[in-house]
C-alpha cells in the first residue's frame, strides 16, 4: 500500500490554505482570460502568418491542459475540505496514533464531526480550535453516582467540558451509550436533567443538547417499519426521556447496523438491501417503498418514538459501520467500503427517511481505527483506518 504523506495542519496553516485556495481561483480566472484573448487573437487577427497561427493554436491547447487541471485540482481540494458525516473515536487499541494525530488525520480527509464516548484529555485538547464538532459521551459506570447528586454532575461538567468550551465545538453530551434497558438506565434522566440545568445557566442550553444512545435492541418490534414498537422494558424508561428531548429539541441517538440483521439471516436480508445498492423497493409498507433497510430501521425507531406520544424528536445515527474482517465472506473490505461510502452518500444527501422525508438525519461512522482489544472477530474490525493512519479501504476523497 503506497503511504500518504499526512498534512499537519494548525491555524496558520489552515489560514494558509485559504488563502491559497483563493489564489488558485484567481490564478485559473487569470487562466481562462489568457485562453480567451488567445482565442480571440487566432481566430480574428488576419494579419498572422501561417507558422504563427500554429503557434497560438499550441498555446491555446496549452491554456486549455493547464486550466483543466488547475479546476480539477482546485475542486478536489473543496470536496477534502468538507465531508458532513461524522466518525466515532474509539479507543480500545494499544497500538493507536496520538490524539493530535487522529485529529490531523481527520483535517486531511475533511471529517467535520467525531463522537467521542467518553471524555478524553487527549482527545479534548487535540480537538481544540479544529472546528470539529464533538458528541461527548459520558462513560456508562460513572451513571449511578451522576444521578445521586447534582453537585457530582456539576463537578463532572466543570472537569471535562468547561475548560474546553472556548475553543471545543460540543454538539451533545451522550448521558450512557445504550444502557437503556439495563441496570443503568434508571440513571439517564436525572443526569440529563442536571446537564440541562447547568447548560440553561450558562446560556448553553440551545447551543449543546443532552440525550443518549439507544440500539436496534430497544424495538421490540421493528418490520414493517410503521410497527416500531419499543420493548416493555425499554419503553419504561425511555417514555419520560423522550418527553425531555421533545421539550428541548434534542435529537435521540440511535446506534444502527444493517450488516448484523444481514449476517443473522442473509436469506431473508438481502444483500443490496442491506448495502444501500437495490434498484427496486424491497419493502412496501402501506404507501411507503423501501429501498434500503438502513430507512426502514430508522422509520421504526421514529414509529416507536409515535407510540410514546412523541412525534417532534429527530435523531442521529451515532453509530453505524460493516466490518471488513472477522466473519468470512460476510465481512470483506469491499462489502464494509460499499457500505460506508453508500451510508456517507446517503445522510449527506439530505433526503430523509419514506416516513420523514424532510428530515435531516446525521450519521456517524463506525469508527475511525481497527482497535485490537475489542473482542476478537467483527469488533476488531469496524476500523476505516489501521493504527498506523493508512486506509483500510478508500471511502473518502
Amino acid at each position: 500500500m503506497v503511504k500518504r504523506k499526512l498534512f499537519l495542519r494548525t491555524k496558520s496553516t489552515i489560514l494558509k490554505d485559504r488563502r491559497e485556495s483563493l489564489e488558485s481561483i484567481s490564478f485559473i480566472r487569470f487562466l481562462g482570460v489568457k485562453l480567451s484573448i488567445y482565442s480571440s487573437s487566432s481566430c480574428c487577427n488576419s494579419n498572422l502568418t501561417t507558422s504563427e497561427r500554429k503557434m497560438m493554436g499550441l498555446i491555446r491547447q496549452a491554456l486549455i491542459v493547464v486550466v483543466t487541471i488547475a479546476t480539477a485540482i482546485h475542486s478536489q481540494i473543496q470536496i477534502a475540505e468538507a465531508v458532513d458525516i461524522g466518525v466515532c473515536y474509539g479507543m480500545r487499541g494499544d497500538n493507536l496514533p496520538p490524539a493530535t494525530d487522529v485529529i490531523n488525520l481527520y483535517k486531511k480527509y475533511g471529517i467535520e464531526k467525531t463522537r467521542l464516548f467518553d471524555p478524553n484529555p487527549a482527545a479534548l485538547n487535540a480537538l481544540r480550535g479544529s472546528g470539529i464538532k464533538v458528541i461527548l459521551g459520558i462513560g456508562d459506570e460513572e451513571l449511578p453516582n451522576l444521578a445521586a447528586s447534582a453537585d457530582a454532575v456539576m463537578t463532572w461538567f466543570s472537569t471535562n467540558v468547561d475548560p474546553y468550551l472556548n475553543d471545543v465545538l460540543f454538539s451533545v453530551i451522550a448521558v450512557g451509550n445504550e444502557v437503556i434497558p439495563g441496570v443503568y438506565a434508571q440513571n439517564v434522566l436525572p443526569v440529563m436533567q442536571s446537564l440541562q440545568s447547568i447548560l440553561d445557566a450558562k446560556g448553553l442550553g440551545s447551543t449543546i443538547r443532552v440525550s443518549t444512545v439507544v440500539p436496534l435492541g430497544t424495538l421490540g418490534s421493528s418490520y414493517p417499519p410503521s410497527s416500531g414498537t419499543f420493548t416493555p422494558e425499554a419503553s419504561s424508561t425511555l417514555r419520560d426521556v423522550l418527553t425531555f428531548l421533545s421539550q428541548h429539541g434534542s435529537p435521540l441517538l440511535i446506534n444502527i447496523y444493517p450488516y448484523f440483521a444481514y449476517a443473522l439471516d442473509p436469506v431473508k436480508v438481502q444483500l443490496d438491501y442491506a448495502q444501500f445498492t437495490a434498484t427496486e423497493a424491497v419493502v412496501t409498507d402501506g404507501s411507503l417503498s423501501y429501498y434500503n433497510l438502513f430507512d426502514a430501521m430508522v422509520d421504526a425507531f421514529f414509529s416507536a418514538m409515535e407510540k410514546e406520544g412523541v412525534s417532534d424528536v429527530n435523531v442521529v445515527v451515532s453509530e453505524s459501520g460493516w466490518p471488513s474482517a472477522g466473519n468470512g465472506d460476510f465481512t470483506t473490505p469491499q462489502l464494509a467500503a460499499t457500505y460506508n461510502r453508500n451510508f456517507m452518500n446517503h445522510v449527506t444527501s439530505n433526503k430523509g427517511t419514506p416516513k420523514r422525508p424532510n428530515a435531516q438525519i446525521e450519521g456517524f461512522i463506525f469508527a475511525t481505527f481497527n482497535e485490537n482489544q475489542k473482542p476478537a472477530g467483527v469488533e476488531q474490525n469496524f476500523g476505516l483506518f489501521f493504527p498506523n493512519m493508512e486506509p483500510v479501504y478508500p471511502v473518502f476523497s
